[in-house]
C-alpha cells in the first residue's frame, strides 16, 4: 500500500526540547513507503510518554522476520538470522557473567569478521559501551585508549596479542581476554571465543540493558592532534541515523552489503545497524585488498556498500578491474574524506553504477550529506546531473544543516561564498568522553561545529572546500587545497596527490603537492606545474611537487595530510595548528 502524505510532523523532546521533523518538499519524492516507515513507524513504536529507542531491537527485529535468511556471509562462516542472534545472546550472556552492562566498557581489538558484529550487538544488548580500537595503533595508543575508556574486557584477535602483551600496566584480567584466531601451539593468555560462547546460554536475554540516551560506543578518534578524543554514541543517535539510512538508500531485505572498511571506524560500522533492520545479508572481508575485494564484489552479488575514495581510486585502476563486472552492483557509496569528480566519473564509468557521495564524522553517526538527486534534478542533461553527483550533498534527512559565517549567519547560496559547515539533529554526539570542556568547544547552543569549509548552491546541496587547519594563504590569498588537488587528477599519471601549506619567506606559505605516480608513467615537476597554471588562477598553483611511493594514512585509511605537512612547519618560527 502507498500512503499519500502532503505533511507529517513528527516531534519529540530530547536533550533540546521539541524536535521537529517536516515533510512538506514537495520537490524531494524519497518513496513514499519508505517515508511511511520512517515516519509512521515511529509513531507507532515510541510510546507518549516518551522514545523507546533499543539497539537490540534492530537484532530481535530480523531474526523474528527473517530466521532462516543468511544474516552473515564472511572468511569464518556462514550465518542465518537465528544462528547469528543466539551467538549474540551466548556473548551477552558471557559479558553479563563478567559483571559488565550499564555504566561498564568492553574493548575490541580485532579485523572484520562476524565476531566485530557480534560483540556490537551483545554489549548493546547489556547496556555497556563498546569501544572499537583501531588495530594499526601503538600499544602505547592502545594503552592509553583502554586507561582513558576504563575498558574492562577485551575481545581480542591472537595477531594483535603483541600490542597488548607490551601494555605494562594492562588492567585487564586475563579472564576478560576473549582470543579469536589462534593457531600455534601455545595460546596467548585469556579465553577461547569460541569455548566461551559454546558453554554460554543460547536464551534471549529477558532485561536489557537502557537504550535511548546511553552510550552504546565510544569511537576515539585518530589523534592527529593531541590525545585521541572519545566521541561517545547513543542508542537513540545509531537508531535513528540506522533509520535514516534505510529511507535514504532504500535499504531492503534484498540487498548484500560489503563490509570493506574497518568496522572500528564509522564509515562501515553504522550499516551494522541498518541492514541488520532492513533484514539485509552482511558480507565481510577481513581486510583491504583489492584483489579480494574485487573478487568478494562479484562471488556474493554485492548490491551496495561504501568505501573510502582511496579505496575506490586503488580498485579501479587495479590491472584486474577492467574484467570484473558488477551486474547487481546498484549503488556506491564514498565518505570519510573529499574525492575529486574526475575520480568520481572513473568509479561510475568502470562500475557501470548509481554513485553516491556521502560527508560525516563520528560526531555526526555519521552521516551528513548525500549526493542523492531531487526527483527535478534528474530530467537534466547528464553532465549536469553528474555535477550534484560529485558535491558533498544536500543535508541527510535526520540533521538540520547550516554553511555559517563567523557569526552564526548563513552564507549566500551562490556557490561562491564559503563557511563554515554547522549540524544539529539527533543523531549527534552528546559530547566527548570525560571531556566537557572540550564538548562545549565543539558544540555551541545545539550546534556542532564541524571544522569544514564549504560552498552552499541554491539547490541546498554543499559542496566542501577544505578543512579549516588545512587552508592555505599565501601572499594574502585564500586556497583550497581540494581545488588544486582536483586538477591534479586530471593528469593522467597522477594516481594519488595531497596538497597542502609549507613556510615561505616571501609568501608566508607556497602550495605544495605530495604525488604519488601511476606505475611506469612519469611525468616531471615543471609539467605538473605548467598544467596547474593553464588550469588555475597561478597564485593557486602548487610552487613545489614530492614525489612518494604511498601517502600517509590514518588508521581508518583517511588521508594523514598533517603527517606529511609537519616535518616542514618543524624548523620554521611560524607553525601551522
Amino acid at each position: 500500500m502507498v500512503y499519500a502524505l502532503p505533511r507529517i510532523k513528527l516531534c519529540w523532546t530530547g536533550r533540546d526540547g521539541a524536535i521537529s521533523y517536516p515533510l512538506d518538499n514537495p520537490q524531494e519524492k524519497t518513496p513514499s513507503v519508505l517515508l511511511c516507515y520512517y515516519y509512521i513507524g515511529i509513531l507507532n513504536n515510541f510510546p507518549r510518554e516518551g522514545l523507546s529507542i533499543h539497539l537490540a531491537e534492530l537484532l530481535y527485529k530480523a531474526a523474528r522476520g527473517y530466521p532462516r535468511k543468511e544474516a552473515v556471509r564472511c572468511h569464518q562462516g556462514v550465518f542465518s538470522y537465528e544462528q547469528f542472534s543466539r551467538r549474540v545472546f551466548r556473548l551477552a550472556h558471557f559479558f553479563k557473567k563478567r559483571g559488565l552492562g550499564p555504566g561498564r566498557q568492553a574493548a575490541i581489538l580485532h579485523y572484520n569478521c562476524h565476531i566485530f558484529l557480534e560483540a556490537y550487538f551483545a554489549s548493546a544488548l547489556i547496556g555497556s559501551a563498546l569501544v572499537p580500537l583501531n588495530y594499526r595503533l601503538s600499544s602505547r595508543e592502545i594503552e592509553y585508549i583502554l586507561d582513558d575508556s576504563q575498558s574492562e574486557l577485551i575481545l581480542l584477535h591472537s595477531d594483535f596479542w603483541p600490542k597488548i602483551e607490551a601494555i605494562k600496566n594492562l588492567k585487564i584480567a586475563p579472564a576478560n581476554i576473549l582470543l579469536t584466531g589462534h593457531q600455534g601451539p601455545t595460546p596467548p593468555p585469556g579465553l577461547n571465543y569460541e569455548t566461551v560462547l559454546q558453554s554460554s546460554s543460547p536464551d534471549p536475554i529477558p532485561d536489557w540493558g537502557p537504550g535511548g540516551e546511553a552510550t552504546a560506543q565510544i569511537y576515539y578518534t585518530s589523534g592527529t592532534t593531541g590525545r585521541p578524543k572519545g566521541v561517545m554514541l547513543s542508542h537513540k543517535n545509531c537508531y535513528l541515523h540506522a533509520l535514516g539510512t534505510l529511507a535514504e538508500l532504500q535499504l531492503t531485505d534484498s540487498d548484500v552489503w560489503l563490509h570493506v572498511a574497518p568496522l572500528f571506524h564509522l564509515a562501515d560500522a553504522w550499516a551494522t545497524w541498518a541492514v541488520t533492520w532492513a533484514g539485509g545479508t552482511h558480507v565481510l572481508v577481513r581486510e583491504f585488498e583489492p584483489r579480494a575485494v574485487l573478487d568478494t564484489m562479484v562471488r556474493e552479488k554485492i548490491t551496495l556498500t561504501n568505501m573510502i575514495p582511496t579505496m575506490l581510486n586503488l580498485l579501479i585502476h587495479h590491472p584486474d578491474f577492467p574484467a570484473c563486472a558488477f551486474p547487481h552492483l546498484r549503488v556506491l557509496l564514498s565518505g570519510g574524506a573529499p574525492i575529486a569528480p574526475e575520480v568520481v566519473r572513473k568509479i561510475m564509468q568502470g562500475f557501470g553504477c548509481d554513485y553516491i557521495q556521502t560527508y560525516g564524522m563520528t560526531e555526526t553517526s555519521p552521516f551528513l550529506t548525500f549526493s542523492i538527486l531531487k526527483d527535478h534534478l534528474k530530467s537534466l542533461p547528464p553532465e549536469k546531473q553528474f555535477q550534484f553527483k560529485s558535491r558533498t550533498g544536500r543535508a541527510f534527512i535526520g540533521v538540520s544543516l547550516k554553511v555559517a559565517r563567523d557569526n552564526g549567519e548563513e552564507v549566500r547560496p551562490d556557490d561562491q561564498e564559503v563557511g563554515e559547515i554547522i549540524v544539529r539533529g539527533e543523531t549527534i554526539t552528546p559530547g566527548y568522553w570525560k571531556l566537557p570542556e572540550e564538548t562545549q568547544k565543539a558544540i555551541k547552543n545545539g550546534w556542532l561545529y564541524t571544522g569544514d569549509l564549504a560552498v552552499m548552491d541554491e539547490e541546498g546541496y554543499v559542496n566542501i572546500v577544505d578543512r579549516k587547519k588545512d587552508l592555505i594563504v599565501t601572499g594574502g590569498e585564500n586556497v583550497y587545497s581540494t581545488e588544486v588537488e582536483n586538477v591534479l587528477y586530471q593528469i593522467p599519471q597522477i594516481l594519488e596527490t595531497a596538497v597542502f601549506g609549507i613556510p615561505d619567506d616571501k609568501w608566508g606559505e607556497a602550495v605544495h603537492a605530495a604525488v604519488v605516480l601511476k606505475e611506469d608513467q612519469p611525468i616531471s615537476e615543471e609539467e605538473i606545474i605548467r598544467f596547474c597554471k593553464i588550469n588555475l588562477a597561478r597564485y593557486k598553483a602548487p610552487k613545489s611537487i614530492s614525489f612518494l611511493p604511498q601517502l600517509p594514512r590514518t588508521g581508518s585509511g583517511k588521508l594523514f595530510k598533517k603527517g606529511l605537512r609537519d616535518p616542514y612547519w618543524e624548523q620554521s618560527d611560524k607553525k601551522v595548528q
